[in-house]
């Protein structure tokens, strides 16, 4: 297992490097730092933007593979460069990282629990009322976008707010400044409540689906009936023989879900006005810097990478024959 682990680690920080090389240089090509200092009042020398963007490694007239060569020096020793108004890309990426993780680990997490377990139910319930219920909602969730389902979360919550006269759930920022102690922590946790919904949502309900199709092919297998057979309880059945081998499919796809989080997690920030890596990305394009779109893409490359290795482990865990491959 140890081994195979390792390979798998292996190949995906060489996924990782291949990625994050691909999109700076995509981001070299396309964006235009140059716009940003062309155009101003009084109009600024040439020669001055030309040594502002040498100084930044941002500089369209430098062949596109030197300026790669220059920030990839950086990246190796941690230093991601320079925004294009000079500021430093690694203290923004610090300050931004945990907006992120805390809504990317327990999205991912709860999406990932909370829709398997619905799936197993409505798989043992199979075309009862529970079975339907889970089945049309699941359905319902994923044919809506997720940022109109955070943006009717928002407007929802601040109907509810307005009605009970008070602020029972916050809807926008990440936390109120002005508290301090257990009150400022209870303030984070109530900020989290609405873009962790959102972003959780889809997952759990795309977990469901496919947890309910494996749970119903598992059920019927001849090694679930020989355990119920030997004197096992149907439940104990059900949880240690039939989930954990319909698990496998899911906990797959467990990797790529996360990438398909952290691009929900665009829009889940902005919406709830979150300053994480997320809504950077979008500011970053906006502003034609190349070096924050890099860091960006490095790390949304990182977090698939590690979900990937957590997804390898979780199989090998589950299916005794990836231990001996």
């Amino acid at each position: 297992m140890g081994k195979y682990l390792l390979r798998r680690l292996a190949i995906n920080v060489i996924l990782v490097a291949i990625a994050a090389s691909l999109a700076y240089m995509l981001a070299a090509t396309t964006l235009n730092p140059r716009a940003s200092y062309q155009g101003r009042q009084p109009p600024v020398p040439e020669a001055t933007i030309d040594a502002t963007l040498d100084a930044y490694n941002l500089n369209d007239k430098t062949p596109v593979l030197q300026r790669y060569v220059t920030w990839a020096s950086g990246v190796i020793t941690g230093d991601f460069g320079r925004t294009w108004n000079g500021g430093s890309v690694n203290d923004e990426m610090g300050r931004r990282i945990m907006v992120s993780l805390r809504l990317l680990f327990i999205g991912t997490l709860l999406g990932f629990a909370v829709g398997v377990a619905l799936g197993a139910i409505s798989a043992v319930k199979q075309y009862r009322l529970t079975d339907r219920l889970i089945g049309v909602s699941s359905f319902v969730i994923m044919a809506i976008p997720v940022f109109v389902l955070a943006t009717l979360l928002a407007i929802s919550t601040y109907n509810l707010n307005r009605g009970l006269g008070f602020t029972l759930i916050e809807y926008t920022g990440e936390y109120n400044p002005r508290l301090s102690g257990w009150d400022q922590f209870l303030n984070r946790l109530n900020h989290l409540i609405l873009p962790t919904i959102s972003l959780s949502l889809g997952s759990i309900a795309f977990y469901s689906r496919i947890q309910r199709n494996m749970m119903l092919d598992v059920l019927n297998q001849d090694f679930v009936r020989t355990a119920m057979a030997k004197g096992l309880r149907r439940r104990t059945a059900l949880i240690k023989h039939a989930l954990r081998t319909a698990l496998i499919p899911s906990a797959t796809y467990f990797a790529f879900a996360f990438g398909t989080m952290f691009t929900g997690a665009t829009f889940t920030e902005k919406i709830f006005a979150w300053h994480g890596m997320g809504a950077w990305l979008v500011d970053s394009i906006n502003q034609n810097d190349v070096n924050s779109v890099a860091a960006v893409t490095l790390f949304a490359a990182v977090c698939v990478l590690v979900a990937s290795f957590l997804s390898d482990v979780l199989v090998a865990a589950l299916d005794p024959r990836v231990r001996v491959s």
